[in-house]
């Protein structure tokens, strides 16, 4: 089966700086994904066309099952505050989505807080100090029927902040602890593959650099996996005609 994470800048391409439904849906399918976790994910968001994100990208690779989760409400620049869950159809919301070509037989959501203060970080592009503010994160875990037996997989994104991401990914697997395994944890988690098997407990699966997209230097995006499941060939970092990521895409076997 093959597994792929995908934090997608909400459907933009940084050459045209446009949403186009067209070619995320033809990124999607050239993935080829059994089970996708996408983020930075947008539902009935102006910027991209009040499109369904999620939907498009289900259609696309032909999931069975898909649940998108957003992590905040309203729209940016605008109203944009945390999200409950209790959302409104049709209101403007950006989140994770999880889908899957298989039959998922549960889901579960885990909310992750963001860091109350900000915070002091250095920025690379204007190569000065600025105060970051955090934003709520989100997990969403589904135990999928799969052709090798059920599994566990969970996609989240956490905090840019760091230190922070590292408790937040503790405090994910804990959550998750005791669902069925294999367990795969996928997504963007903003730390490099040393500190993310570390802080997580489980082992990498997926070596490749994934950001940023036109030159990848650092590995943000990951693919971890506790339990009889192991990459049947290497990684890819797949660049693809949107985001300021690659996706992370690995075949995986019964180990």
């Amino acid at each position: 089966m093959r597994i792929a994470t995908f934090n997608i800048l909400h459907g933009r391409s940084l050459d045209d700086g446009s949403v186009d439904v067209d070619r995320l849906a033809a990124a999607v399918k050239d993935l080829d994904a059994d089970v996708l976790g996408l983020q930075e994910v947008d539902r009935d968001q102006p910027r991209s066309m009040n499109a369904d994100l999620t939907a498009v990208a289900a259609e696309a690779m032909g999931a069975v099952d898909s649940q998108f989760v957003a992590a905040l409400s309203g729209t940016p620049g605008g109203t944009w505050m945390a999200a409950t869950g209790d959302e409104q159809p049709g209101s403007a919301s950006y989140g994770i989505a999880l889908l899957s070509r298989w039959p998922v037989v549960s889901w579960r959501v885990v909310r992750l807080p963001a860091m109350r203060a900000s915070v002091p970080l250095w920025s690379q592009q204007t190569n000065r100090p600025f105060l970051a503010r955090d934003e709520p994160r989100v997990a969403v875990a589904a135990v999928v029927d799969g052709p090798l037996g059920r599994f566990t997989v969970c996609n989240t994104h956490l905090s840019f902040i760091p230190g922070w991401n590292k408790r937040q990914l503790r405090q994910l697997v804990r959550a998750v602890d005791g669902s069925p395994e294999p367990l795969v944890l996928i997504g963007d988690l903003n730390m490099q593959r040393g500190p993310a098997t570390r802080h997580s407990g489980l082992q990498s699966i997926a070596s490749a650099p994934t950001f940023p997209t036109g030159r990848p230097m650092r590995q943000l995006d990951h693919v971890l996996v506790r339990g009889p499941l192991r990459a049947s060939g290497p990684a890819q970092a797949v660049q693809l005609p949107l985001s300021d990521h690659r996706a992370l895409v690995v075949a995986c076997e019964s180990a």
